[in-house]
C-alpha cells in the first residue's frame, strides 16, 4: 500500500515465516513445475528433504500451507511454509491424476489436517446469543447452515471432519459454545473442558 492509504488502514504488524516463497510456488504450481526443499517438522531434530509436485496454496490462522504430492510415496500432503527452506523450481513438468480436484480434498477441513479414511460428520452447535453474531458474521466453515437463531441461542449445522485443529476451535469458545451432536464428540470436548477447568456443564 501507498503511503497514504497506510495512515487510514492499520494491519496487524505479524507475518509467519516462509511468505518470501509464495510467489515461486505459485509459478510452480500454475506452470506444474516439479519443486524441492528441505523440511523442518517441529518433533524431529534433523531436516528432510522433499521433492513434490505443488497442487495448491492455503492458508490458515496466519499462516501459508502448500499442499502438494509427495513423489516417494504419492500422498498429497500439506507442508507449513514456515517450516520450509532451501526451495529450488526444477524444470521437470509434472502431471497431476485427472480425476484429482484439491477443492474436493479441502472442503469439508476445517485448518489443515486431511483425515486418511474418515467421512465428514453433520456436527451440531448450540451458541449463546451474543456469540452468535460473532458466528454469524463470521462462519466458521462454508458448509454453517443455521438451524435455530433467537434470543436464546445460534444453532447451526456443519459437515465437517472432526479433527484436533477443529476440537481446538470449539475449546476456545469456552462456556460460549455446547456440542449437540455427534454425542461422542460432545464427550469428549466436555472431558477436554474438566480437564483444563474442572467441572464445566456443555
Amino acid at each position: 500500500m501507498n503511503e497514504r492509504t497506510k495512515e487510514h488502514i492499520y494491519l496487524e504488524n505479524r507475518q509467519s515465516q516462509g511468505t518470501e516463497h509464495l510467489y515461486g510456488l505459485l509459478h510452480a504450481i500454475k506452470n506444474r513445475l516439479q519443486i524441492s526443499f528441505s523440511y523442518q517438522k517441529y518433533y524431529k531434530e534433523n531436516t528432510e528433504n522433499r521433492t513434490v509436485n505443488p497442487l495448491a496454496l492455503k492458508e490458515f490462522k496466519y499462516r501459508w500451507y502448500l499442499v502438494a504430492r509427495d513423489e516417494y510415496d504419492k500422498r498429497v500432503k500439506i507442508y507449513a511454509l514456515d517450516r520450509l527452506s532451501a526451495l529450488e523450481i526444477s524444470k521437470e513438468h509434472f502431471t497431476e491424476e485427472s480425476n484429482f480436484n484439491i477443492h474436493n480434498m479441502l472442503q469439508h477441513c476445517f485448518g489443515i489436517i486431511i483425515p486418511d479414511n474418515e467421512k465428514p460428520q453433520k456436527t451440531v452447535l448450540s451458541f449463546e446469543p451474543f456469540q452468535g453474531k460473532y458466528i454469524k458474521s463470521l462462519p466458521l466453515h462454508e458448509t454453517q447452515k443455521i438451524l435455530i437463531d433467537n434470543d436464546k441461542e445460534l444453532r447451526i449445522s456443519l459437515n465437517i471432519y472432526l479433527t484436533h485443529d477443529f476440537k481446538m476451535e470449539i475449546l476456545s469458545y469456552g462456556k460460549e459454545v455446547k456440542v449437540v451432536e455427534p454425542q461422542w464428540f460432545a464427550e469428549e470436548i466436555q472431558e477436554n473442558y474438566r480437564g483444563r477447568w474442572g467441572n464445566i456443564e456443555n
